[in-house]
């Protein structure tokens, strides 16, 4: 199965990118080139005659006010917080888009784990995507495999990079088996390019591509997904993440309004939950038991971790489009500061510290951090239900005998009469099980843990990460986001067993 990884990313700026780029990432390849659309027309991408293309000179001065002079104005509030956004968004005229943002150059671009970033070429001054709406063949892990949906080979979608003031058109292109649309998640623009399939556009019908765009107004952290049968298609992956990075000159450098400091390392991490049942190969969209809690729709141990050299300014940008569950996200070894909320950038001195940030279903967070803690720092749900995988209802086995024809031993056995693949909790739960051995698991199916640290059995799994922070790691490491390994402290800064002799010496009783 085609797999973008992040040196594709870098390597893939524009849709025009190397030939060695495109041929490493097959998926994403497939936006570079040239398709005929469903009215037999050949322009370099599809169009569709049911489209709603907008015209480049369309004008939309008048989308955020209907009143005329300054009575809208008034309404705001002097001052306001609200009054503020206007002003923010009035910064960028919509009939005059500002040059498109390069990469490396006007932005540093984001790193998304197990995934990447949406190639892009620009055309007379507008930055040009192309969706592709499909099904996947997608790996939540190792040994859990699944047919789910996606844009462009991979769920969730790649991520969409934009500059702030630039006008962009994303084409896209349905090759689903349903109607579908895309929904730009926190976005001010016009409404027939919001995206809610019956009310501002029609569907896009399989086989037909859909033109949007817009001047982008706004910077921050947002997302895209299916508004067409919403349940079922977010819930097979029809998600991404869409970052717009501020446009910097349009900032003071210090004071009121200033951004802050540059941020050497970004991050983008989008949370969702999933129901898939042992032994089945599609996620089932309609249930409202989950039992897959994801990042960037993988588990841990197979998340790809974040790296950071010692010292560096860390920005991390979450999303939340589970179905139902709202997600604290602790982060162990340092505290943050929480810097923006849906797209918004909070004034540093309305930042709060915290060290577990919550992540409401539908919104965005993005939280900053400087890295002056080395080791391998892992962050997850604190919701303890996340953090395994495929949990399915036990019968609660803590505390009880392990032995006689009542015990624990006596239960398995009369489960498995009945049910053969059956697995008992265990009388001291389930990630040590008193040294007796899980029964296999169906095939295509994870355990609920998995993976091995430096000093054993890993007791973290499902909706987790970690941030790794090192002190030597290279400058080519941290452009492809290289795992460095697992960290081991030295001796004298671990927890460590001790002897009855030292218990005695610190007045503990043996």
């Amino acid at each position: 199965m085609p797999e973008i990884t992040r040196r594709t990313a870098l390597r893939s700026a524009t849709l025009g990118g190397t030939a060695a780029a495109l041929a490493a990432a097959p998926s994403i390849a497939r936006a570079a080139t040239t398709h005929t659309g469903t009215n037999g027309t050949s322009d370099g991408f599809a169009t569709s005659p049911s489209g709603q293309n907008l015209p480049k000179d369309n004008p939309y001065a008048d989308l955020l006010r209907d009143t005329t002079g300054a009575d809208w104005r008034a309404k705001m509030g002097g001052g306001s917080s609200l009054a503020k956004a206007y002003e923010d968004w009035e910064r960028i005229d919509p009939d005059k888009p500002l040059p498109p943002g390069r990469p490396g150059v006007d932005y540093t671009p984001v790193i998304t784990p197990n995934n990447g970033s949406l190639p892009f070429e620009i055309r007379d001054g507008v930055k040009v995507f192309h969706l592709i709406a499909e099904e996947v063949q997608h790996r939540f892990a190792e040994g859990l495999e699944a047919y789910t949906w996606g844009y462009n080979g991979v769920t969730q979608g790649p991520t969409i990079e934009a500059v702030e003031g630039e006008r962009v058109c994303i084409y896209v292109t349905n090759r689903l088996p349903a109607p579908t649309t895309v929904h730009w998640h926190g976005f001010i623009l016009p409404h027939g390019m919001d995206g809610v399939s019956g009310l501002e556009q029609a569907p896009i019908l399989p086989g037909e591509t859909f033109k949007y765009e817009w001047t982008i107004r706004q910077n921050g952290t947002f997302m895209y997904h299916s508004h067409h049968d919403t349940m079922t298609q977010e819930g097979m992956g029809l998600t991404g993440m869409f970052i717009v990075h501020p446009r910097r000159e349009l900032y003071p450098a210090s004071g009121p309004g200033a951004l802050g400091p540059e941020v050497d390392r970004e991050f983008a991490i989008m949370l969702q939950t999933w129901f898939m049942a042992p032994g089945t190969h599609r996620p089932d969209p309609f249930s409202m038991m989950f039992n897959l809690f994801t990042m960037n729709a993988h588990v841990m141990p197979d998340t790809e971790p974040l790296v950071a050299r010692l010292g560096q300014r860390v920005r991390i940008r979450f999303g939340n489009l589970s179905a139902v569950h709202h997600h604290p996200i602790h982060l162990h070894g340092y505290e943050f500061a929480v810097t923006a909320e849906d797209g918004r950038r909070i004034p540093p001195e309305d930042q709060d510290i915290q060290a577990t940030i919550f992540v409401p279903v539908g919104r965005t967070k993005d939280i900053e951090l400087v890295g002056i803690y080395e080791g391998d720092w892992v962050f997850h749900c604190h919701m303890t239900h996340h953090i395994m995988t495929q949990m399915m209802p036990f019968t609660n086995t803590v505390g009880m005998a392990t032995a006689g024809r009542d015990g624990q031993a006596g239960l398995d056995e009369k489960y498995k009469e009945l049910l053969p693949d059956f697995m008992t909790m265990g009388n001291a739960g389930m990630n040590d099980r008193t040294g007796r051995p899980m029964h296999p698991i169906p095939e295509n199916s994870r355990p609920m843990y998995k993976g091995m640290g430096p000093f054993g059995k890993l007791s973290v799994a499902g909706m987790a990460n970690l941030l790794k922070i090192r002190r030597d790691v290279s400058d080519t490491m941290l452009a492809n986001n290289t795992d460095p390994g697992m960290y081991r402290g030295p001796r004298a800064t671990q927890a460590l067993p001790v002897s009855p002799a030292e218990m005695r010496a610190a007045g503990l009783a043996v």
